[in-house]
């Protein structure tokens, strides 16, 4: 009798460091393999100097002003190529772009940073909609919405900061908490 159940005791604890390791080499390939989180992107905030960021124009093109006050590094330098023999170059067509969308005035996108990350947030007379939703690194970020109502928040240790977004018969309100 004593000879079996040490024999049951070995295989048990056989059995569960094999599980055991089972798992934690299976969990690590799949956390960094197959169920990675999806990048947030970072939100316009005011430039540098204090004034507001512009929609129409995007991140590392100038403006028309300052397209019209010096030519940029990008902007070829070198002479036009003449014609030989009488025949002319193919003329190419302008790489085309997308319409950037211009916001609507019953729409507006407002951005509300806290300890943790930042929320963007679409405000509308009626009701509002979480644009994104980005945790600062070693946070982490959960969001529940109701009918009139949403909560977003930010996590870390025993740390907790909340937006809270609430429209019941009146334009969205939104508070923050920071604890």
């Amino acid at each position: 009798m004593r000879n079996g159940l040490v024999q049951l005791g070995a295989w048990a604890a056989a059995t569960g460091a094999a599980v055991a390791l089972s798992w934690l080499g299976v969990h690590a390939v799949l956390t960094g393999a197959a169920f990675e989180q999806p990048a947030a992107l970072p939100l316009p905030s005011a430039k540098a100097d204090g004034t507001p960021y512009s929609p129409t124009a995007t991140p590392g093109q100038p403006s028309s002003a300052e397209q019209s006050a010096a030519p940029t590094p990008t902007q070829p330098t070198s002479p036009p190529a003449t014609a030989t023999h009488g025949t002319t170059p193919a003329a190419t067509a302008p790489p085309t772009r997308r319409p950037t969308p211009t916001p609507t005035a019953t729409s507006t996108v407002k951005s509300y940073p806290i300890p943790g990350g930042k929320v963007a947030l679409d405000l509308q007379p009626d009701r509002a909609s979480l644009v994104s939703a980005t945790p600062d690194p070693g946070w982490q970020m959960q969001v529940w919405n109701g009918p009139q109502w949403m909560r977003i928040d930010f996590t870390k240790d025993d740390q907790a900061n909340s937006v809270f977004v609430y429209w019941n018969g009146h334009p969205p309100i939104v508070e923050t908490a920071v604890r």
